[in-house]
């Protein structure tokens, strides 16, 4: 009998004992791997799990790149070619505390995932599974050779790429096929050299790129179809601030450029050579695996390759067909990247304006808004509540009453940017701590973002702000074990203010749900001073003691003095124990290592008495960027 699990494995079991599986489809994970599937292999029956790529995009046998577990018996994995020993990532080996991969430290203290590596005397494989139970996510070999990790967004009806590795696509081996350039900062990221067109374009749409690119004209000199009545010779043509191909033939008695060009020239068979610091190097036959870097400009700290072409080609680029050539790169480009930019409109305004409105109750999502509705609702914008870091706010009532704040988005590049990112996050968060998005508009270059109305205004403004309302210690605390019970709950997939910033997002590790507990943390000890961790005066150079709180906090509950860093407008009237308490689970929440910082539901535990913490140390980071005068 055949039986798909809720987990996607597809288990053909014996009809008469179901305990005797014949075969499961997470036994060959083909290029997907499941939460609960494995990757590893069966010592006992010698069968491996491994992931190995598609061939193209719609072709699913089996492609040029393999996962697999490490043959010799060591405990890591190797994204390589199959077939072949030529390893181009590899996540290094399981740590002995058994959390995470020595070359991907961002697994580590992950609250997304939950992952292990199993070694009995029967099977040896690593497996993972979400740690919400209702996430769904997915990790795949790509065409390209990229591993990478998909979290599904239900209101987006998309997947969100969170993880890839290795970062850069032209670090995967011979992604571009031979006679190509890779190039990670490009519009296109293959391209043939000079002289070579696509071998075969209908494979490049499907992203099967694997054929390279063909020369256009052969080679004069070793042209064996036809006689050389030109009377020209091949030469080189330089493409500069390049990675150089594999498999080179190093000529170690050659001692200038110009012999290391004529070694090549002699021979029929050389395709290229370079001569640099390394000295003479030489290739034969196909180009394989050549990176461009700094766009191609001069620079003396990189390779240049000369490539060798048949002189027709290159002498023609010297004269006006060069130039009509260009011309017509250039404006194919142009229309190509005319032709994305267009799709791309498209396809924003089909997913973001294009949603019929629905009522603002029963929780039926965002709604989208038209621009004449809200300018009535707001009155003409006539009164302004405030001004945000990317556009002005303005009060408004929905005909059915409903206090509105309607941010009008400032800056075309920069409001869109940002206004994808509200919309995509915030809209799908329904969450105690944070204002919620309402609706939104996008008509023409018009973009807007309704919330609702906080008639008590935002926390800062009672904690920072003369105006506000005094805020007594047992309020602060209380407010703060609130915030803390679901603060974690909250997806991250954008940028906030930068004083709230974990390290990951400056260091481009995958992000976890540690970052909440970092921005929470800076937030608590915000509650507890009365005080900003960061201040205006940090962007024009005029650094003082209220810049770098958060070190200076860590440092005074080191030396026993914490009385000093709650909120004088309190004038005393607080209890010190909670306050050391405070103290310490904030200080542990902005530690440099996601792996370090608590759950949120440890920190609620602190702040309620019911656990204990040690004494945390110095964060180094902000240490290091607060300098000698944050601890004075």
């Amino acid at each position: 009998m055949a039986a798909l699990s809720d987990d996607g494995n597809l288990v053909i079991r014996d009809d008469s004992n179901p305990s005797i599986v014949w075969w499961q489809s997470f036994d060959h994970p083909t290029n997907v791997f499941l939460p609960g599937a494995r990757i590893g292999r069966n010592k006992v029956a010698g069968q491996k799990y491994s992931l190995v790529s598609k061939k193209n995009l719609i072709d699913p046998a089996p492609g040029l790149y393999c996962m697999e577990l490490d043959p010799t018996g060591d405990p890591q994995y190797f994204v390589k070619l199959c077939n072949s020993s030529m390893v181009y990532f590899s996540m290094g080996e399981w740590t002995g505390c058994g959390w995470y991969f020595n070359l991907v430290p961002e697994m580590s203290g992950s609250h997304f995932l939950h992952t292990k590596f199993i070694d009995n005397d029967e099977e040896e494989y690593f497996t993972y599974a979400p740690m919400d139970p209702t996430m769904i996510t997915i990790c795949f070999l790509d065409v390209s050779g990229l591993t990478k990790q998909l979290l599904w967004l239900e209101i987006l009806q998309d997947w969100e790429t969170i993880h890839v590795q290795p970062r850069a696509p032209c670090d995967v081996f011979a992604v571009c096929g031979p006679s190509t350039v890779c190039n990670d900062n490009a519009l296109t990221l293959c391209n043939c050299m000079n002289g070579f067109s696509v071998k075969s374009p209908e494979d490049w749409v499907l992203d099967d790129r694997g054929g390279g690119c063909m020369r256009n004209t052969p080679l004069e000199r070793c042209n064996s179809n036809k006689s050389n009545t030109t009377g020209l010779t091949d030469q080189f043509f330089p493409i500069h601030s390049v990675r150089l191909p594999y498999y080179a033939h190093s000529m170690e008695t050659i001692e200038s450029g110009q012999e290391c060009m004529q070694v090549c020239l002699r021979n029929c068979s050389c395709t290229a050579y370079s001569y640099g610091k390394s000295g003479c190097s030489i290739w034969h036959g196909q180009l394989i695996n050549v990176k461009q870097y700094n766009n191609g400009t001069v620079n003396s700290d990189k390779e240049i390759l000369f490539l060798r072409l048949a002189a027709g080609d290159v002498q023609s680029w010297g004269n006006n067909t060069k130039g009509n050539r260009r011309m017509i790169i250039g404006l194919t480009v142009c229309a190509f990247g005319l032709l994305v930019m267009l799709l791309m409109i498209w396809r924003g305004e089909r997913k973001w304006c294009s949603h019929p409105l629905s009522n603002t109750e029963g929780g039926c999502g965002v709604i989208a808004f038209k621009y004449v509705d809200l300018q009535q609702t707001t009155k003409n914008f006539s009164e302004k509540l405030g001004v945000g870091g990317f556009g002005s706010v303005f009060k408004g009532i929905l005909r059915d009453s409903t206090t509105i704040a309607v941010k009008m988005l400032d800056g075309a590049r920069q409001g869109e940017k940002q206004f994808r990112a509200e919309v995509s996050t915030i809209g799908m968060i329904q969450h105690v701590n944070l204002v919620k998005l309402i609706g939104f508009c996008c008509e023409g270059d018009r973009r807007m973002l309704v919330y609702e109305h906080m008639a008590n205004r935002s926390l800062d403004v009672h904690i920072f702000q003369a105006n506000g309302s005094m805020l007594d210690w047992s309020t602060r605390f209380g407010m703060a074990k609130l915030m803390g019970r679901n603060f974690s709950r909250v997806l991250t997939t954008m940028r906030g203010t930068i004083g709230y910033l974990a390290p990951e997002w400056i260091s481009g590790v995958a992000i976890t749900q540690k970052v909440d507990v970092y921005s929470y943390g800076m937030v608590l000890l915000e509650i507890m001073s009365g005080r900003r961790n960061s201040s205006p005066q940090e962007c024009t150079g005029n650094i003082d003691h209220d810049v770098h709180f958060p070190v200076q906090a860590a440092v005074k509950l080191l030396e026993g003095d914490v009385r000093t860093l709650v909120d004088q407008q309190l004038y005393g009237d607080i209890n010190v124990e909670e306050v050391e308490r405070a103290c310490k689970a904030a200080c542990w929440c902005i530690q440099d290592h996601d792996f370090d910082r608590p759950t949120m539901g440890d920190v609620v535990q602190v702040l309620e008495g019911l656990v204990k913490l040690d004494m945390p140390p110095v964060p180094r980071l902000l240490q290091a960027i607060s300098g000698s005068s944050s601890t004075n």
